[in-house]
């Protein structure tokens, strides 16, 4: 193998992990909030959209990429905190199907408000000054700010296992997930819990559209492209675990990158097969609960 060839697999292998650890970021919030709420949120791509959009107008405003970074997530956290506890707070003792439809038609209300704010252009959120340009890395030169999103993105997934596996919250969580009544039956209030866990998933989405913006633009119907991805994801790492989360992130990114390289044709339909060949293997997901 040439070492020209080397470089192309070693570049596209980085290209595949920035852009899994962006659908991590996404799929973190979509799966717990699956997990552990039972909440089918169709709408969790928009989030996703309105972040990216609220951070363009910040960096627009300010010419500062890092207070969007910061302000846009508790702009949606908030969104999502209305939506929660006025909407979906309702329906969760009814059927998924009702969850359905609501979600379903916000994605389709929030798609039409930010078409109405933001016009229906192509735009993109220009990276920090300090992050443009290449960098070399390991003999490579390579796109300084997607280093970053890596970079960020395992910063993000340490945090939050440390956040899962060493503190309270992420204790109640885990038990959530596993067995709500039993957390209810411990005295533990489920309800602002549930809404916690929803409004730290939708900024987490916000915060993955600012730092996708400079790479994968803004337009609309981009919620609805990573939302299938996301929920792809989902249901390969398995529901309602952020280590699933992260691998599947990875894996599924690495699968689309590389199918857009080598089979552009194809590459939806790789994607789908990674999916279904690890549903053929393990039902529940590369970490997910076995069903009895």
């Amino acid at each position: 193998m040439s070492a020209q060839t080397l470089d192309f697999l070693f570049v596209q292998v980085l290209n595949g992990v920035a852009f899994g650890l962006l659908i991590f970021l996404l799929a973190t919030g979509l799966t717990l909030i699956f997990g552990m709420m039972d909440v089918i949120n169709l709408a969790h791509g928009s989030f996703y959209m309105i972040g990216a959009y609220v951070g363009l107008s910040i960096v627009r405003s300010t010419n500062n990429f890092w207070l969007a970074l910061l302000i846009a997530p508790l702009v949606v956290a908030a969104l999502g905190l209305l939506v929660e506890s006025g909407l979906l707070r309702r329906l969760y003792n009814r059927v998924q199907l009702d969850q359905v439809i609501l979600t379903f038609g916000l994605a389709y209300m929030i798609s039409d408000i930010v078409k109405w704010i933001w016009g229906a252009d192509i735009r993109s959120i220009p990276p920090p000054g300090n992050l443009e340009g290449a960098t070399q890395f390991l003999g490579n030169f390579y796109p300084t700010y997607r280093l970053f999103v890596i970079g960020v993105g395992i910063l993000i997934a340490l945090l939050l296992w440390v956040m899962q596996k060493r503190t309270r919250i992420g204790a109640i969580i885990r038990a959530g997930v596993a067995d709500k009544e039993m957390v209810s039956g411990l005295g533990i209030n489920v309800g602002l819990v549930f809404t916690g866990v929803f409004t730290f998933g939708v900024a987490l989405a916000a915060f993955s559209g600012v730092v996708a913006g400079p790479i994968l633009g803004l337009y609309l119907g981009m919620d609805s492209d990573t939302l299938i991805i996301a929920l792809i994801v989902v249901v390969v790492g398995g529901l309602g675990t952020l280590t699933g989360a992260f691998w599947g992130g990875l894996l599924i990114g690495l699968a689309d990158t590389f199918g857009k390289v080598l089979i552009p044709e194809f590459a939806l339909f790789l994607t789908f097969a990674v999916m279904a060949l690890v549903l053929l293997v393990r039902p529940s997901g590369l970490f997910g609960r076995k069903l009895a």
